[in-house]
């Protein structure tokens, strides 16, 4: 796995032309107007199976405050749901191959600027629970 790493940060970064090239084929195989379509996969797990599996891990006497607070809004739900939010693209039939991090509860207060090594700025989520990577799912 090191070595991996160490193969990412040696190769070149690809030019302008090359990511805007493959987003441009990204928008062909998967246009705009497609993006806000949304019909559950056959595949989708039972949100709130997702929910009770989390709750298994966690304190008992606490899981009653977390489900009260996510039924407040929808807003506060969604800060709760990441791991909903990680099934359905994971279970998303089409693909666009770009990784996600589905976090629940992501707001300007939650992001830090850094400069990276080759000295640009990144731009960081701040949050390092309730965050999932799902993995070749972007719509």
């Amino acid at each position: 796995m090191a070595q991996k790493a160490l193969t990412h940060f040696a190769t070149r970064p690809k030019t302008v032309e090359q990511r805007i090239a493959a987003g441009k084929a990204l928008r062909n195989k998967h246009p705009i107007s497609e993006l806000g379509d949304y019909t559950p996969s056959p595949k989708r797990v039972d949100p709130l199976a997702v929910l009770e599996a989390q709750g298994k891990t966690r304190l008992p006497d606490l899981v009653p405050i977390r489900y009260a607070r996510m039924l407040t809004s929808p807003f506060a739900f969604l800060r709760g749901a990441a791991a909903i939010m990680a099934a359905d693209l994971a279970f998303k039939d089409k693909s666009t191959g770009i990784k996600v991090q589905a976090c629940g509860d992501m707001h300007v207060a939650n992001f830090g600027l850094f400069a990276s090594a080759e000295r640009k700025l990144i731009l960081v989520s701040m949050i390092l629970m309730k965050r999932f990577l799902v993995p070749g799912n972007g719509i």
